[in-house]
């Protein structure tokens, strides 16, 4: 699947849990009146309702009431990450990730991610460990990589649970912590991820023979 297709369908994904009921044009846009829709959000956006211009940002990548225009939907998406939506922000991390829309840069992408990931975005936090992770856009540093797995992961992301407690079990980029290693893949297990669980499973059996044996020589700790 070429990106530029599988981004619009993030996007898309993206503008349904953004939209509000209260943004003017999201009743038409649901009914499938486009054209009044888009100047609905046009209107709105152009009052400064952040979230409209995110929708209309939307539309215009998909050609939706009109024909498909990254331009004006990049010019929509910056007005919106600009007054602070973390969505429009993580798009743009996106678009600049892959050069589509935007001028390839993973520095900028890493920057658009940040500022969406300290907002508390869920998938802004993911891809912002993995710069870190990486060094992509950033200076390699595996203890920030960390913080944000961490962060996605308190949120309840089954990825990002078994990467923090991988790097609790290895002890990179945290001190290594075997109980919050279990603790974490036990987490990714309770939401169906088999390989977590036995994880977590072999980790604990360890675990308590290590402490048996700690006690029995008389080092328990």
């Amino acid at each position: 699947m070429r990106w530029g297709i599988l981004l619009a369908l993030l996007l898309a994904a993206s503008g349904a849990q953004a939209a509000e009921a209260e943004v003017p044009g999201w009743k038409d846009y649901q009914a499938g009146r486009l054209a009044a829709a888009r100047i609905a959000f046009w209107q709105a956006a152009q009052n400064g309702d952040r979230v409209a211009a995110f929708d209309l940002a939307m539309m215009d990548w998909k050609g939706e009431a009109g024909a498909a225009d990254k331009a004006r939907a990049v010019y929509w998406l910056q007005r919106s990450a600009q007054l602070g939506l973390d969505r429009a922000q993580h798009a743009l991390g996106l678009l600049a990730e892959r050069g589509d829309g935007l001028p390839k840069s993973l520095t900028e992408a890493t920057r658009w991610f940040a500022l969406a990931a300290r907002q508390g975005y869920l998938p802004a936090q993911i891809d912002l460990g993995t710069q870190y992770f990486l060094g992509r856009g950033a200076p390699q540093d595996d203890r920030l990589a960390a913080y944000w797995y961490e962060e996605a992961a308190k949120q309840g992301d089954v990825g990002a649970q078994y990467l923090i407690a991988s790097m609790y079990e290895h002890g990179q980029g945290v001190k290594r912590d075997i109980p919050a290693a279990i603790r974490w893949y036990a987490r990714a297990g309770a939401q169906g991820d088999a390989g977590a669980r036995a994880k977590a499973l072999d980790l604990a059996r360890r675990e308590t023979a290590r402490r048996a044996q700690s006690a029995s020589s008389g080092s328990f700790r």
